[in-house]
Formats: structure tokens, sequence, C-alpha cells
């Protein structure tokens, strides 16, 4: 009876044991992952309202007397969301492509803009400066390299030390943003925060999403003002994204009020106004993004500049597929009443090296 109420008390002094042992490993979790939430939230990019923005390199001096004037806007994905590719933040499953797959999307994007580096202005969005997602590699550096005529701008709009998901395959260290480059040599640019960030903690891992301005100065003592924009993405930023819509009407009216000239391009992440999937050509699949933007959304003598027979952006749900995959058109340009709109065009490439494609913009500057 003893030896049988001794080993009773042994096992329950083992059972003590390993709960406090339990515990302790618990408690220790715990506080490794405050602190690491602490270092996280200490160490986030915290970007100002409004920062100028180096300019490297020099264009020429601009001259408003130009007969017409060309842009292109293109979100190029980081090199990392070409035609074989899907993305697990949309469904899909890969963080980023192999080697080989990244480097082909890369030397495409590159080859295709040598081919409309013609064009005054380039807005760009989704150019890495460094991150896991893209091999480290510094596409900003080996943009510039084909452009070394032209003046360049870049916006940081993603910082993140380490991005934890997913869980089995992390994406890591992001350091990445939208750039713009100038055929004319601005007098000056700057980066201005939307301020439209998701909430604390997942806002530690997002973008900080931003519009670059770019100046030009008219003979007439007014700007010429080009605005690069990467607006919110996903289903759960819809409050974001009218948040920012709201942030660029009210510039838009500042400046038009100046008497500037002002063109807006970029990825906005909703439709343009008005939106017809019928009207699209491609024989891709079309599909609508809700909400849409407010149909009052542009001042009176606006308007949207967007090729209505192409689609600029494909889901990545899934690898592209032609005819399966669902696309529709984000990428546009809206310009003040003061600008004359020659022509719009989607430059479609199937969207082999980047889940949306470029598209072209003529116009001219109403004196």
């Amino acid at each position: 009876m003893v030896t049988f109420m001794h080993k009773i008390l042994v096992m329950i002094k083992i059972l003590r044991l390993l709960i406090k042992m339990v515990l302790w490993i618990i408690i220790i979790c715990i506080l490794a992952f405050v602190a690491i939430l602490c270092w996280f939230t200490i160490s986030d990019y915290n970007p100002g309202l409004e920062e100028p923005v180096k300019i490297t390199g020099e264009g020429i001096s601009y001259n408003d007397n130009y007969d017409t004037l060309s842009l292109i806007t293109w979100n190029i994905g980081y090199a990392g969301l070409g035609q074989k590719m899907d993305f697990f933040y949309e469904g899909g499953n890969q963080v980023r492509p192999s080697y080989a797959d990244y480097s082909k999307y890369q030397e495409g994007i590159l080859n295709t803009l040598k081919n409309i580096k013609s064009s005054d202005f380039l807005l760009l969005q989704e150019v890495d400066q460094r991150a896991k997602r893209s091999y480290y590699t510094n596409q900003v550096e080996a943009i510039v390299k084909v452009f070394p005529a032209y003046a360049s701008m870049f916006a940081i709009n993603y910082y993140s030390k380490f991005v934890p998901v997913p869980v089995e395959k992390p994406m890591g260290y992001v350091r990445a943003g939208i750039m713009t480059l100038s055929h004319f040599t601005p007098l000056g640019a700057s980066r201005h925060s939307f301020r439209s960030d998701y909430s604390w903690p997942k806002k530690l891992f997002m973008l900080d999403r931003c519009y670059l301005i770019a100046r030009y100065k008219n003979s007439d003592g007014h700007e010429l003002v080009v605005i690069n924009t990467h607006n919110s993405a996903f289903a759960d930023a819809a409050m974001l994204r009218d948040k920012e819509l709201g942030i660029l009407r009210t510039v838009m009216e500042k400046e038009y009020a100046k008497g500037n000239y002002m063109i807006i391009g970029g990825d906005w992440n909703q439709n343009p106004l008005p939106f017809n999937e019928h009207l699209i050509t491609s024989d891709d699949i079309v599909k609508k993004i809700d909400p849409s933007i407010p149909m009052n959304f542009l001042p009176p003598g606006w308007q949207w500049a967007f090729d209505p027979s192409q689609p600029t952006n494909r889901d990545v749900n899934e690898p592209y597929v032609h005819g399966k995959t669902k696309t529709t058109i984000i990428d546009f340009f809206v310009l003040s009443p003061n600008i004359e709109l020659i022509d719009v065009k989607t430059l479609a490439d199937g969207f082999t090296f980047s889940d949306h494609q470029p598209v072209y913009l003529k116009i001219r500057l109403i004196k």
C-alpha cells in the first residue's frame, strides 16, 4: 500500500513538473511573439505624409511647345508574375517563380521597355529594389540602365524586414515601390502617403501605399503635374481604395485650380468609367471589380483615358490561360480638362512577363 501511494505521489510530482514546463514554454512563446511584434513595430517603415524624392540622371530641358507628349503606365509585377505564375495572396500557391522563369520575365520586361523607350514618361509599379521574391535583384538599377538619358524617380511603397506568410515558405524581405522615368528633367518630385493602411499588426507586413508627383514648368508659369499611383488591392481593401480616391480627387482639384495640367496614371485596382466588359475583343473572360469607382469621382470636364478593347490585368489565382483566366481593366489615366486626349492603347502581350499589360497614352496640352 505504501509503495502504491509512493508511486502515486511520484506521478503527481512528475505531472506537476510537466505542467510547469508546458506553462513556461507557453509563456516563453508568448513573450517571444510579443517581442517580435514589438521589434517589427519599432522597425516598421513609417514615411511622412510628404517627402522629397531623389532625382537621378538627367533628361533634356522640358519645353511645353512640344506638339504632343506620350506616356506609358505598366505594373511590371516585380518580374515575378509572368504567364506561368499564380500567387498565394490571391488564391494561388506560389510565392515566387523559379529563378529561370524570373530571369526570363525580367529580361522580357527590360526588352519591352527598350522598345517603348521613346515615350516621354514611364510610370511603373511594383518595382523591386531588393527583395527575396525577386532574388534580391535591384530592378531600379536595371531599369535605369535602359534609360541612361532619362531622369528617374523612385518612391518606396513596400518595405518589410520579413513578411512571415505563407508560413511554410515566407515571402521574407521586401523593398519595392513605384518608379517614374522622364525624358525631361523635372522641377522636383515628391512621395505622398495615402495613409490608408490596414490595422495593426497586419499593417506591419503590408504595403504603405503612396503616389509619386513629378512637376514640370510651363512657359506660362503653370506646371505639368504627372502623378504615378498604385492604389490598394485585394478584396478586403475597398474602404482603403475609397480613401485613396478621395485624396486623389482633392489633389486633382487643388492643382487644376492653380491652372496646372494634370495627368494621373497607374494601377488603380478598380475599373475606369464607363467600363463595359462586352467591348473587350481579346476573347478573354472579363470581370467587373466591385465596388466600382463612384460615378461622380471625376470633376466636370475631366476625362478617363483607357483602351476599352483590351484587358490590362489578369487574375493570379492560377497561371494565365487565354480564354480561361479572368481579366479586367485597372490600369489607366485620368486627364484634366486642359489636356487633349489623342490616343490610348493597351500594348497586349498575352500577360507573358507580368500580370499586367502596359498602356500607351498620347496627349496634347491645350493652351
